[in-house]
C-alpha cells in the first residue's frame, strides 16, 4: 500500500461530505497537487503538536504599515524594529492583511498572491519569517469586488461563474446570522443578467462560494504559497460564516467545520510545524466548537476575556470575569487559547452574550462612549440592532471607571496587559496597546 493511501481516504471522508454530488476521486488528486509543494516538512518529519508552542512564546499584532521609516520600505522598518526593539520579548508576529485591498483596513483582497507595493515585497515577508514565527490571514470567506475573480464572474466566464454566492429569489434568507447592519445582497449587473450576490460584510466585500470545487482548489492552492513564503500561523479570517446554506443561520454550518478539518488534514501531512488558528468572534460556548475533537483548529482566539476584563477595570467588580475563568474548560491536549485584549478590530460583545447581564453590557458600552468610544452594529435575524464592537483604543478605554475619569488611567491599562499573561495560552499583544497609541 502506498503511504499516501491513508491520505487520500482521509482527504475523501472531508470532499465527500462538501462534495456529495461530485465525482471524488479526481478531486483528491487535484487537492494532493495543490498543497504538497508547501516547502515545509513531510509526514516522517512530523512535529509533535505539543512542540509548537511553549511558556515562552508572545506575539505581536500589528499592521505592515504601522511602523514607519522615512525612505524604507514598511515591511523592512517593521522587522529593524522588532529586532532592535522587542526580540527578548516577542517571538511571533502577526502581520495583518499586506495584500492589494479595495476597503475593511486590508480585508477585501483584492489579489491574494501578492504584496501591497508600498509595503514592500514577498522577499521582506520572508526574512521576518526567517527570524519569526509569522501568522498570516487567510481571508476566504469574501474576495474585493475589484479583484479580478468578480470581475470574471461579472464577465460570465468559467469556472469564475461559478466563484461566488448567488441568491435565488425564494431563499429564505430570514435566518442569517451577521456582524453587520447593511443589506444582506448586492444586485450586481452581468453579463448574463442581473445578479444578487451575497455579502456578510459589506457590499464590496463579495462571499466566495466553496461549494465549487474549483474555488476550493484554487484556495488551497494560495494557502499554500503562504507557507513557501514562510508563514508558520495560519489565521482563517471570519471562518464561521464561510458555507451557506437557505433556511439555515450560516454560521458554523457542518461544512464549515469539515472545511477545516480538510485544512487541518493537509497541514499535518504536506506541512509539519503550521499552527491553524480560527477567528470567530461570537459567543463562548460556539467558539469552543472549533478545536472539534482535536482535529480542527490548533488553536482560537480567546474572545470573550476583553469585554470580561474590560468590565472588571471599569466596574471594580471581577466576579464576572472569574465566573468565566472558573467555568473555562483547559484547552484540549496539544490545543491552545490566543490570549488578546486588543486587535485591529473593536471590542466584540457577542462573545460577552450569556456572560455579562443585558444590564452590565450596557454600563459598559456607555462607559466607554464617555471614554470616546464608537460603535459598529449588526443586524440580528428578527431585525433589531445590536452592538457587535465597541471601538476604542484599549488606553482610552481605560481613563476611568463607571463612575467616572479618575487618576488611574496607566495601573489600570498595565493591568489589562498583565492578566492575558497569567491566563492559559498564548499571550498576544497589539502594537498600539504595546506603545500606548
Amino acid at each position: 500500500m502506498s503511504p499516501t493511501d491513508p491520505l487520500r481516504a482521509q482527504l475523501g471522508e472531508h470532499l465527500s461530505i462538501l462534495y456529495p454530488d461530485d465525482d471524488i476521486a479526481p478531486l483528491i488528486e487535484r487537492v494532493i497537487a495543490a498543497f504538497q509543494d508547501t516547502g515545509y516538512p513531510k509526514p516522517a518529519d512530523l512535529t509533535p503538536a505539543a512542540e509548537l508552542w511553549t511558556e515562552r512564546d508572545c506575539l505581536v499584532i500589528t499592521y505592515g504599515d504601522s511602523i514607519l521609516n522615512k525612505n524604507e520600505r514598511p515591511l523592512r522598518t517593521l522587522h529593524r524594529f522588532l529586532n532592535t526593539q522587542l526580540h527578548h520579548t516577542i517571538n511571533a508576529v502577526h502581520i495583518l492583511p499586506f495584500y492589494p485591498f479595495s476597503s475593511d483596513d486590508g480585508f477585501s483582497v483584492i489579489d491574494y498572491t501578492s504584496v501591497r507595493d508600498d509595503l514592500g515585497t514577498w522577499e521582506d515577508v520572508q526574512a521576518i519569517a526567517a527570524d519569526y514565527k509569522l501568522m498570516a490571514d487567510v481571508v476566504i470567506n469574501h474576495t474585493s469586488s475589484e479583484s479580478e475573480w468578480f470581475q470574471a464572474f461579472l464577465r460570465n466566464e468559467p469556472p469564475y461563474d461559478q466563484y461566488f454566492i448567488q441568491a435565488k429569489i425564494d431563499d429564505d434568507l430570514s435566518h442569517v446570522v451577521r456582524p453587520r447592519a447593511t443589506p444582506l445582497l448586492r444586485a450586481v449587473e452581468t453579463a448574463d443578467g442581473v445578479r444578487q450576490v451575497w455579502c456578510t460584510f459589506g457590499h464590496d466585500q463579495i462571499d466566495l462560494n466553496f461549494a465549487c470545487p474549483d474555488l476550493l482548489v484554487d484556495v488551497l492552492t494560495i494557502i499554500a504559497s503562504y507557507l513557501k513564503n514562510g508563514v508558520q500561523i495560519l489565521r482563517l479570517d471570519a471562518i464561521g460564516y464561510l458555507w451557506k446554506e437557505p433556511g439555515t443561520t450560516c454560521i458554523h454550518l457542518p461544512q464549515t467545520h469539515e472545511f477545516v478539518r480538510l485544512i487541518r488534514t493537509l497541514c499535518d501531512h504536506f506541512a509539519s510545524g503550521i499552527v491553524l488558528i480560527t477567528e470567530t468572534n461570537v459567543p463562548n460556548h460556539e467558539n469552543l466548537t472549533y478545536f472539534g475533537n482535536r482535529n480542527e483548529a490548533h488553536a482560537i482566539y480567546n474572545f470573550s476575556l476583553a469585554p470580561l476584563l474590560v468590565h472588571s477595570l471599569l466596574s471594580g467588580t471581577s466576579q464576572y470575569l472569574k465566573r468565566w475563568m472558573m467555568s473555562m474548560p483547559p484547552a484540549p491536549d496539544d490545543c491552545a487559547y490566543l490570549n488578546f485584549t486588543a486587535s485591529h478590530d473593536g471590542i466584540g460583545m457577542r462573545p460577552a452574550e450569556g456572560l455579562l447581564s443585558d444590564q452590565e453590557q450596557m454600563e459598559l458600552v456607555e462607559t466607554i462612549r464617555r471614554h470616546g468610544g464608537r460603535f459598529s452594529t449588526r443586524r440580528a435575524p428578527d431585525g433589531t440592532e445590536r452592538i457587535y464592537e465597541v471601538n476604542v483604543s484599549l488606553f482610552e478605554a481605560m481613563k476611568g471607571t463607571v463612575k467616572g475619569e479618575d487618576e488611574h488611567q496607566v495601573a489600570r491599562f498595565i493591568a489589562s496587559q498583565t492578566i492575558p499573561l497569567g491566563v492559559e495560552g498564548i499571550p498576544a499583544v497589539y502594537i498600539h496597546s504595546l506603545l500606548a497609541t
